[in-house]
């Protein structure tokens, strides 16, 4: 049961950067009239996906984190390290890199590198949740269940 829960907040993490990052946000800029105005939606969607990354993030935490549970398998374990590397990477994404895209905006800064460097961070996160998902998934399959 606890592996199945562990699989369901992964896929939770990983699917909800999956959509906001290669569906939502091409729609907006596809759809809203302004550049400016999808920029500031996505913005603000930006920052809500990193609580929902920092909460699944914590529970995958406190909940592999347990030393006197056999059950976990050895997959489960490796996968603690891309917990921590996503959540650390959207809290710079969220802390350092966006409000350097804010004032790179405001006063014509180097804007394509911030963002350029926040994209990349955010690929980042998405691959380190994939990954967790990945190994979580696989050790429910291989019995763990």
């Amino acid at each position: 049961m606890k592996q199945r829960f562990n699989v369901m907040v992964a896929a939770l993490w990983w699917g909800s950067l999956t959509t906001l990052g290669f569906v939502v946000v091409p729609m907006l800029f596809a759809n809203l009239g302004a550049p400016a105005a999808a920029g500031a939606m996505a913005a603000k969607l930006f920052t809500a996906q990193t609580w929902v990354s920092a909460g699944c993030a914590m529970l995958l935490l406190l909940v592999l984190n347990k030393k006197d549970d056999q059950a976990l398998a050895q997959q489960a374990r490796a996968a603690m390290k891309f917990v921590v590397a996503g959540l650390l990477l959207a809290l710079l994404v969220e802390f350092g890199i966006a409000p350097r895209i804010v004032s790179a905006r405001a006063e014509g800064g180097n804007l394509k590198l911030w963002h350029g460097l926040g994209t990349a961070m955010y690929l980042a996160q998405w691959l380190a949740a994939g990954w967790t998902l990945w190994c979580l998934g696989s050790s429910t399959k291989d019995g763990a269940a």
